[in-house]
């Protein structure tokens, strides 16, 4: 199968790229490269440089004519979304119209969109469930269900079939330490480099933390299962950012100073989900512990730290 992947040189899209290949398809990579890095590209993929909104976009689909679109690329930063909402706006919501039309025109048969936990906002109950109303506190969170209703009218309208999957806070090799969902890798900078790092709040708001090879493997999963429905992927299982730091403590063997500022606006105090849907019908299942996946993170870091040093 053809498969086009966004922001396939990204921390999340690569991974997803390289799994693809693993399994036989042909794949081609977008990436307008403001956040990917030319050694996440798999050279077996074909890659494009173009912006989300460029209307050549039209011209990649007319060449590749993909069966099958993995959407990752966007705007991820819940804080650049309350500075620039307009930016966030355009990557979020008119990059994807522009790439659903692409799709339309040229005859892909299915869409599968990174949406996020952000669409909730501040839970009404946890876990998390797909059946929890949609309550954005940021216009990232917007920016990422807006997307969601654009893709269901596409399939009411064209027959273009989606699934939607609703990322916990995902983690992992190759992710760079900015933005909420970058936490892991702020705290593995900052512990390489033997600095401070700033918990926003008292440190015991949690976040369901999922490994990127299991966000992977869910892509792959619902590129055969899942038509037109919604899944949270995560693991279940909540962790607070106070955990987080006594975790990296004992994988590091070091002392971390940690400072505490006040609550930034839009930030969400719990969020987790369960992730029982997504087991039943996209058949799949977390695979990697908080405990494994950092220490992985970790070594691979440390490891690049090292080298640096040399």
């Amino acid at each position: 199968m053809k498969v086009l992947v966004t922001g396939g040189a990204g921390f999340i899209g690569s991974h997803i790229v390289d799994q693809l290949l693993e399994k036989g398809h042909e794949v081609v990579i977008i990436d307008n490269m403001s956040s990917g890095k030319e050694t996440n590209l798999n050279p077996k993929a074909a890659f494009y440089r173009i912006d989300m909104e460029d209307a050549k976009i039209q011209e990649v689909f007319q060449r590749e004519k993909p069966k099958t679109v993995i959407h990752q690329a966007a705007q991820t930063v819940v804080q650049t979304s309350v500075r620039q909402p307009v930016y966030d706006a355009h990557m979020n919501i008119l990059g994807t119209i522009n790439l659903l039309e692409a799709a339309r025109l040229y005859g892909t048969k299915k869409f599968v969109y990174a949406s996020s936990a952000a669409v909730y906002g501040d839970p009404q109950y946890v876990p998390i469930d797909e059946r929890h109303p949609v309550g954005p506190l940021s216009g990232y969170g917007i920016s990422k269900y807006t997307p969601e209703q654009y893709l269901r009218v596409y399939q009411q309208m064209y027959g273009m079939e989606f699934t939607i999957l609703r990322y916990a806070n995902v983690y992992g090799i190759r992710q760079d330490p900015q933005g909420e969902g970058g936490v892991i890798s702020i705290f593995i900078d900052k512990v390489l480099a033997e600095s401070p790092f700033t918990i926003f709040g008292n440190g015991e708001q949690t976040r369901d933390y999922i490994y990127v090879e299991d966000v992977a493997k869910a892509n792959l999963a619902a590129l055969k299962a899942g038509n037109n429905e919604v899944f949270n992927i995560g693991t279940g299982v909540h962790t607070t950012l106070n955990q987080l730091v006594e975790k990296l403590q004992q994988i590091s063997g070091k002392a971390l100073e940690t400072i505490y500022e006040k609550e930034r606006l839009g930030d969400i105090k719990h969020s987790y989900f369960t992730v029982n849907k997504a087991k039943n019908n996209l058949h799949w299942t977390p695979e990697v512990s908080l405990d494994e996946g950092l220490r992985k993170t970790y070594q691979y870091y440390s490891l690049q730290n090292s080298t640096k040093i040399l």
